[in-house]
């Protein structure tokens, strides 16, 4: 994996060289994982003018959750407790001879860029952006096929689920046992805060699960998603409860699934990313949910579980291939409950197959 760090870095080299920056500094950690392989917490990753340094507040945990580190790359560890890496790195660079330094303004905050500028007063320091995120759009096929595990892992958790009795147990309960069963498969843990909600809170987007429990003809939503090697994915399904759907809940799942259906169809390179978003939201709209559906129809998914590109009308850009994203439409009514159907897939041409469908869970309304 040496080979791929290595190349990742070289593009954010060129890209700084290209701004007139001779070094960069990067801090976000999920920007250092991908460059670097790990992070370690607090660590910080300098681009340097002659050398490249992971510079960590103390020795990198070895735990292989934390990542594969890139063991080319040279590590250095401050002496005693209290240092900030990133005051360190600053140092560094201008020890290289740097004369410039760019950071991800985003990420740090004032106090500390006012000490690396007191630790490196000759030091011009300009703003990185979103140079790091950017590259991580898309993704090679080494991360692909960690999501692709992880939504496996996530998809064996809930069928698991759903084999057992729901009625009477609590959001919260079902919550715990979802996650339980995401770190008995092989997930370095959940990728998200995973969310139960029944009857009036079915389909509400991240909802936090409470004491209620489980009725006969409660609608069931659940949103999950497993962490493998530091990539996370997602998944949501709405199930009814021990009984027969009613007329509503039949129609309004039938709705949120052709939504979801026209989205996911509308995945392809050089797709708008705002058209993406029309096209699940479309139907839901015309049937007068308007006012219920979330901001957004879906999001990239990597090393964070909500990155770039977003869908959502107002987005900006286009797909590319090898870009993961979700689709999730839902629509929640206060005081009913609602419906969310969520899939991560990867945008892949057509010559492909099309999107490849990572979350496989049966999206039939199934009466538990």
């Amino acid at each position: 994996m040496s080979e791929v760090y290595e190349a990742r870095r070289t593009r954010l080299r060129e890209r700084c060289n290209a701004g007139g920056s001779a070094a960069a500094l990067v801090s976000r950690p999920a920007n250092v994982r991908y460059l670097a392989g790990t992070a370690p917490q607090g660590a910080v990753l300098l681009l340097g003018k002659t050398e490249d340094l992971l510079v960590c507040s103390g020795p990198p945990d070895d735990r292989p959750a934390q990542g594969r580190p890139d063991e080319s790359l040279p590590v250095r560890a401050l002496p005693g407790p209290g240092g900030d890496p990133a005051v360190a790195a600053a140092g560094f660079a201008a020890t290289q001879g740097a004369e410039s330094l760019a950071t991800e303004d985003h990420h740090l905050t004032v106090v500390r860029h006012r000490a690396m500028r007191s630790v490196a007063p000759g030091l011009r320091l300009t703003d990185l952006g979103q140079a790091v995120e950017q590259l991580r759009v898309v993704k090679d096929e080494e991360e692909i096929s960690c999501l692709r595990i992880g939504a496996e892992i996530a998809d064996q958790a809930l069928g698991e689920l759903l084999e057992s009795i729901l009625v009477g147990r609590t959001e919260r309960h079902l919550a715990l046992e979802l996650e339980r069963r995401l770190v008995d498969h092989g997930a370095d843990g959940p990728a998200f805060p995973t969310s139960v909600g029944t009857g009036p809170n079915s389909g509400r987007g991240g909802h936090r699960p409470t004491d209620r429990r489980v009725e006969e003809g409660d609608f069931l939503s659940v949103c999950l998603g497993a962490t493998y090697r530091g990539y996370r994915c997602e998944i949501g399904r709405t199930f009814v409860i021990g009984t027969s759907p009613a007329d509503w809940q039949i129609d309004l799942y039938d709705l949120v699934f052709s939504a979801q259906r026209s989205g996911r169809e509308a995945l392809a390179p050089g797709a708008a990313c705002r058209d993406v978003d029309r096209a699940a939201r479309q139907a839901l709209d015309c049937a007068g949910y308007a006012e219920h559906l979330p901001a957004l129809t879906g999001h990239g998914v990597g090393l964070e579980i909500d990155e770039d590109p977003q869908l959502a009308p107002t987005a900006m850009g286009k797909l590319d291939a090898c870009v993961p994203v979700t689709v999730e439409p839902g629509v929640h009514l206060p005081g009913r409950g609602g419906v969310r159907i969520d899939d991560t897939l990867v945008v892949r041409p057509e010559a492909d197959g099309g999107p490849e469908l990572l979350t496989i869970t049966t999206k039939e309304l199934l009466a538990l």
